[in-house]
């Protein structure tokens, strides 16, 4: 191994190990879509909910009370449009394979032929473009024209009910963090230690969505942290006006 390989990262990783792939992508960022949005909504909205009751009010029981409700009917408000959300994509998504399946066995010449027209229409000869129509059709017809026409791939639709249960419970592990650290800190600290707290929490999940997304950190985190912040301030302000005026 010379020294440039060495200190290359295509030494320590392959030419290609750090770059994504098709295969496995799709369900990768689904998941990463349904985990990332209900972490950050479970932080995000039980922050604000009591961050906001901890302005109108000192009451650790009443603020345990209203983020408890809140995780909880967070969570399965995500996890409920997750699922419908999915069931919807899903369905759609049946019904455009089912479309094509009927079109390959009603009219298998004119598939084939538009098949070999994707493929010329991306830059390969005439001849190249029917050959490898020709093998991919004989290998899978339907996957070939799912995943060109259709952009699906037939053995990888989206579970709805997975989907909707990893919203959930990362919804409901987000949520842990505002509830627990301003019901477990003294009353002086409880706003700014949940503040921090999040604000942590929230460039985490940005730098990790951005990371596993193939995506710049800096602006997923910047975006996070700046929503979360102007969110629990923003809640704050109010209850602590509508706690001036009410009691």
């Amino acid at each position: 191994m010379t020294a440039d390989t060495a200190d290359s990262p295509v030494g320590e990783l392959g030419p290609h190990d750090d770059e994504p792939h098709e295969t496995g992508i799709r369900s990768r960022l689904n998941w990463l879509r349904a985990g990332v949005l209900g972490a950050n909504d479970g932080i995000v909205s039980t922050a604000g909910l009591v961050v906001g009751v901890a302005g109108a009010t000192s009451d650790r029981e009443a603020i345990m009370i209203a983020g408890i409700a809140g995780l909880v009917a967070g969570a399965v408000s995500m996890a409920a449009g997750e699922y419908v959300s999915v069931s919807t994509q899903r369905d759609s998504e049946k019904a455009l394979l089912a479309k094509e399946r009927r079109e390959l066995d009603e009219d298998p010449e004119d598939e084939l032929a538009e098949l070999a027209g994707l493929y010329a229409a991306k830059g390969l000869s005439d001849e190249t473009a029917m050959e490898v129509a020709l093998q991919l059709t004989e290998h899978d017809a339907l996957a070939a024209h799912a995943d060109i026409e259709l952009g699906i791939d037939p053995d990888d639709l989206t579970s709805a009910w997975n989907a909707a249960f990893a919203s959930a419970i990362a919804f409901f592990l987000g949520a842990l963090l505002p509830l627990l650290t301003i019901t477990l800190s003294s009353q002086p600290a409880r706003v700014p230690v949940t503040m921090a707290a999040v604000a942590v929490a929230l460039a985490f999940t940005g730098w990790a969505s951005a990371r596993l997304g193939y995506g710049p950190p800096g602006r997923a985190v910047i975006r996070n942290v700046g929503g979360g912040l102007l969110a629990m301030g923003v809640t704050y302000l109010i209850g602590t006006l509508l706690g001036t005026t009410v009691l």
